[in-house]
């Protein structure tokens, strides 16, 4: 009878995240940050029917690089989460923190199976609070640890160099053009140090606006809101009366196109 062949679990974890950080770090990245009437969420996808930022509940959203399948079904159990969590109890029950809670257990039971292989999965929840003190965003890598980040995050492909440049230059109070445009010239790098131009059909943004008077703060720029805010236009708000009308054809605010769960995914796989 032969010797079954031996693998330390110290060895066997460290593989299996080898394994989920190189499928991770295949999709092409997410930023998240803080500016001054919310958080900003830029990433760089071509598709317009999958995204890889999207809606869970009134003042929280979420973000993932990595294969579509996998965090998609991690979306829908968070919007599940979500909306029994505020109708059993009260909508102002529903968190941030707790939604991190659940994607940690979920993420780190996977991690520690040896009956599956893990989530090549990395994601990042974030909250806004009525200040800009009370917003709260989390990034949780493969493993389901959870990582409490402040100001500015990075996830996917090359996050270390994305998440030292928006580091170095971000600062707070920065208007959605500003923090719009730090984050567009953070995805444009390259990891050998050239830069890229990303058109606004290249980029899916979104913003969580403590400012908006509807209970949902989620909101998607499209069309020519995001080519104005790109070009260092005045925000919407700040435009004279004939350019309003331009801005509200291409405003997610009106209306919502996304249920309490919006939409999940990116454009392929692993993208």
């Amino acid at each position: 009878m032969s010797t079954p062949f031996y693998v330390s679990p110290q060895q066997a974890m460290a593989d299996r995240a080898e394994f989920a950080r190189k499928g991770i770090a295949r999709g092409r990245s997410v930023v998240v940050l803080q500016y001054a009437d919310g958080i900003l969420f830029v990433a760089e996808n071509m598709s317009r029917a999958l995204h890889k930022i999207s809606e869970i509940y009134d003042r929280i959203a979420f973000a993932a690089v990595g294969k579509y399948n996998e965090f998609e079904n991690l979306r829908i159990v968070g919007v599940r989460y979500a909306d029994v969590r505020g109708y059993s109890y009260d909508r102002a029950d529903v968190n941030a923190r707790g939604l991190a809670n659940v994607y940690a257990q979920a993420l780190g039971n996977i991690f520690s199976s040896a009956a599956e292989k893990p989530y090549e999965v990395e994601l990042i929840v974030a909250e806004v609070g009525e200040e800009p003190e009370d917003d709260q965003i989390y990034r949780l890598p493969h493993d389901g640890s959870i990582v409490d980040e402040n100001a500015t995050v990075a996830i996917g492909g090359n996050a270390d160099q994305i998440g030292s440049y928006l580091t170095e230059r971000h600062v707070q109070g920065m208007s959605l053009g500003e923090a719009l445009r730090l984050a567009v010239d953070s995805l444009a790098r390259d990891s050998n140090g050239s830069e890229r131009t990303l058109t606004p059909e290249q980029l899916e943004v979104a913003v969580l606006d403590r400012t908006r008077p509807q209970q949902r703060k989620f909101k998607r720029v499209l069309g020519r809101q995001l080519a104005r805010l790109l070009e260092g236009a005045p925000a919407e708000g700040e435009q004279g009366p004939s350019e309003a009308g331009e801005d509200a054809a291409g405003s997610a605010d009106a209306p919502d196109t996304e249920g309490s769960g919006g939409s999940g995914g990116e454009g392929s796989a692993t993208d």
